[in-house]
């Protein structure tokens, strides 16, 4: 007998009755697998769904040649261990083979030695910083010898250009440690504060009193006497040393890099941010006491302010760079930060953000001088981002080897490429271009050109490539669809590759650095059982949205497990909105990627958009939400559903919807403002109110709040709970501290007072922003499943002893 299937929930609405039997437990729908899918080894219920992590493992990570180039090591956990079990450290041979287990003592012992750190010009040295101290490998013979042992942290080491001293930095300042004969002295003197001030000279009748006191008593005489000999010899001591830097009061040093010749140091000072920061209570704790966490502040609030200058090492002498001369007048400080010097010392990079978010400028600076060129500056009336950027405009940036040529990306075509200029501004060159996207871009150790990772064949695919510094032999070095991640080894002949494909986790392979090169595979991640299940390479497709434009999707469909559609169709909405989903690799949501087949198994038509906001895509796709997020990123849902039913079978009145983070706020909006579309929506850790969200994120899109008050209202859903008439399922980590949870309360007194009854709200005490306890995971996806099957599903598929009917 059938009949749909609900479960108590934390609800503000009465369940529907149902006059056919009693509603199957929670336990039952959990553990339910959809008929299309018994014959599989795998049971495709979302209780072994969301194990997740114990059927595919924990891919390899951490990717690591040994200086010597005959072994390549990572961690690893393959699946059918504990969720929860960290990955242990494993090794291959260069040229292949069966990776083996590395003892913890072993890998204890080897943890300096796969710290990654930096190479000397003559590639003969790798310092590292590991567990606080610094390490000296000799990559000739394999011996590490230890630098540092000290309760402090050393971190930071870089060569000079003759690699006799590694710079590194200690607390707020930069040391050098001269490698033959182990000295270490103190590059740079940073205080915190400005400088003491001399004591008032007395004047008047308390002058009058000190000399008298020294007339009068020998006692006075004799320490007056002695302080004078103590400042005398500090003054002697003083002079000897460069000046110290003072900052201001309440700043914190941030970057220290030493240029290649010990001359000058790069130094950054910052004003933390200020403001209310809020307070997570963490309500499941060891004590039985609620412990709270203090968080982030909220969009609006005042940001840290950044200087950039360098410090003359000899003199001490610090030329603060000034950058505020090409923002406009009345503009904020902008966001500042450092690019790197180049290899003869005598000109640094610095980039700078406008505090508007809405231009980025990239500089180069004399270092003896201080003097600032402008060498490029992109502007957009939405904002400056898009993949190679990094922060505040760096991310994708340094000097040729051996020139004063700075090479960097932007995206003034419309889509993110490569360019170089010289550092005196002249001679600006396009090193690439089209309508695809330079994703990564960096000049590995040894190497004569640039290693790239790029969408140019598809934006569903990503694949890495070697060019020259000028741009020309741009040559794809692997073959095939997903994505590719390449380390190479240190004599650049060899890649390390993690690769996965659309229905294969990343794996590690190895192969020839070279073009049409054939990879061999390494590791196998899932378990049998899992990868004995037929996992789909979801079809991609591309509709046509109501502006004329393709948004491309991924489609579930029944008919992939030979079943019926039920007639009801789901849209999926990815996270983060500035995210991926719709490609040919392994998808960060792969517990939602297997729900959608237990979904489809069950006759359900699933979508899964790459919106407007969407990375992949270019410019103008990115910034399409600019000042309106739930505009074209919600008309695409809603467009993608109008395709489900014109084109796949599905009825109009049987439409649900479901995401988390951007995708729960986009849900929200779906459910608010699009009510005659979306029947049920599940929103999950999602944002209602933008205005309580962090700035760097919402402050380049939306603007500030008490700037831009239309942006917000018509992009916050709280101010459209009115429209709620569909059914909605909130679910939200109570712990989550990226999304607060005061989110969805404020979001559940507003419903409330607005008197609406078809929304129930699950709460999980103990998560995240990303939630990790398997529990956790079934019972909110089982809520989902409940959700779809009581409002859209056309009538339950688990009869009261969890077989289907």
């Amino acid at each position: 007998m059938r009949f749909t299937c609900t479960t108590p929930t934390f609800s503000a609405f009465a369940l529907l009755a149902f006059a056919a039997a009693p509603p199957a437990s929670a336990q039952q729908v959990a553990d339910f697998e959809p008929v299309a899918t018994r014959s599989h080894p795998f049971e495709l219920s979302i209780r072994n769904i969301m194990r997740g992590p114990e059927h595919i493992g924990q891919s390899p990570a951490g990717v690591a040649w040994s200086d010597d180039g005959e072994w390549v090591y990572f961690r690893w956990l393959p699946g059918g261990n504990d969720w929860h079990a960290d990955r242990k450290l494993y090794r291959v041979s260069a040229s292949g083979g069966t990776p083996e287990e590395v003892s913890d003592e072993e890998a204890d012992a080897l943890g300096p030695v796969l710290s990654g750190g930096v190479v000397s010009e003559d590639g003969r040295w790798r310092a590292v910083s590991s567990g606080g101290d610094l390490y000296l490998i000799d990559r000739d013979s394999g011996q590490t010898r230890r630098l540092t042992h000290t309760s402090e942290s050393e971190a930071g080491p870089m060569f000079s250009s003759d690699a006799s001293e590694i710079y590194f930095r200690k607390d707020n300042n930069l040391y050098a440690f001269d490698i033959e004969s182990g000295g270490i002295r103190q590059v740079t003197y940073v205080a915190s504060g400005p400088a003491p001030r001399d004591p008032p000279e007395a004047e008047g009748h308390k002058a009058f009193l000190e000399a008298q006191q020294e007339e009068l008593f020998e006692h006075i005489r004799i320490q007056n006497e002695r302080r004078e000999r103590r400042e005398a010899a500090s003054e002697r001591r003083a002079a000897m040393r460069p000046e110290a830097l003072h900052l201001d009061q309440g700043e914190r040093v941030g970057t220290l890099v030493a240029d290649p010749t010990g001359t000058y140091v790069a130094v950054s000072a910052s004003k933390p941010a200020s403001g209310d920061r809020t307070d997570i209570p963490l309500w499941i704790t060891e004590s039985g006491y609620t412990e709270n966490t203090e968080m982030r502040t909220k969009v609006g609030d005042e940001q840290s302010a950044t200087r950039l200058g360098v410090i003359d090492v000899a003199t001490g002498e610090t030329t603060w760079l000034d950058l505020d001369a090409y923002a406009e007048e009345g503009d904020d400080p902008p966001f500042v930060g450092f690019a790197g010097w180049n290899d003869a010392g005598t000109h640094g990079i610095a980039f700078a953000r406008d505090a508007d978010f809405e231009t980025s400028r990239l500089y180069s600076f004399d270092a003896a001088t201080g003097a600032v060129t402008l060498i490029d500056e992109i502007h957009d009336e939405a904002w400056v981002g898009g993949p190679c950027s990094g922060r505040f405009g760096g991310g994708c940036i340094g000097w040729l080897p051996g020139t004063d040529r700075v090479w960097f990306a932007n995206e003034s075509t419309g889509f993110a490429h490569l360019y170089s200029i010289e550092a005196d501004g002249t001679d600006r060159r396009a090193l690439t271009s089209g309508n695809w996207e330079v994703l990564a871009a960096s000049i590995p150790n040894g190497w004569d050109r640039f290693l790239l990772r790029t969408n140019e064949l598809s934006p569903h695919d990503q694949h890495p490539w070697s060019m020259e510094f000028d741009g020309s032999n741009r040559t794809q070095l692997l073959e095939g669809s997903g994505n590719f991640n390449v380390t190479p080894s240190p004599d650049g002949s060899r890649f390390a590759v993690l690769h996965s494909e659309s229905n294969q986790p990343p794996e590690l392979y190895l192969a020839d650095a070279e073009a049409g090169a054939s990879m061999d595979r390494v590791t196998v991640s899932p378990t049998e059982e899992w990868s004995s299940f037929a996992w789909l390479r979801p079809e991609i497709i591309r509709f046509e949205a109501r502006d004329g434009t393709m948004v491309p999707a991924r489609i579930y469909r029944p008919s992939d497990f030979g079943v019926e559609s039920n007639g009801a169709g789901v849209v999926f909405v990815h996270g983060a909105g500035y995210l991926q989903n719709v490609h040919n690799w392994w998808s960060n949501y792969y517990r939602e990627y297997m729900f959608h087949h237990f979904l489809a198994a069950q006759g359900y038509t699933v979508l899964d958009i790459d919106y407007r906001g969407s990375a992949g895509y270019g410019r103008d796709w990115r910034t399409a939400i600019d000042r309106h997020m739930g505009g074209w990123d919600l008309s695409d849902q809603v467009d993608g559903a109008a395709y489900l039913v014109a084109e796949e079978g599905v009825n109009a009145d049987r439409l649900g919807i479901y995401g988390g983070s951007y995708g729960g706020f986009i849900t929200l909006m779906a459910l608010f403002t699009e009510p005659e579309v979306f029947e049920a929506g599940a929103a999950l850790r999602s944002v209602t109110d933008w205005a309580h969200y962090n700035h760097g994120y919402t402050a380049s899109i939306l603007n500030l709040p008490h700037e831009d008050e239309e942006a917000y209202r018509q992009s916050s859903p709280i101010y459209f709970a009115e429209g709620l008439e569909g059914h909605l399922l909130i679910a939200h980590g109570m712990y989550d501290t990226n999304v607060h949870f005061s989110d969805v309360v404020r979001l559940a007194q507003r419903l409330i007072e607005l008197g609406k009854e078809n929304w129930e709200m699950a709460v999980y005490p103990v998560e995240n922003h990303g939630f990790t306890e398997p529990s956790s995971w079934t019972d909110e996806y089982r809520r989902i499943y409940e959700l779809y099957e009581r409002v859209i599903g056309g009538g339950g598929s688990v009869d009261s002893q969890g077989e289907g009917g």
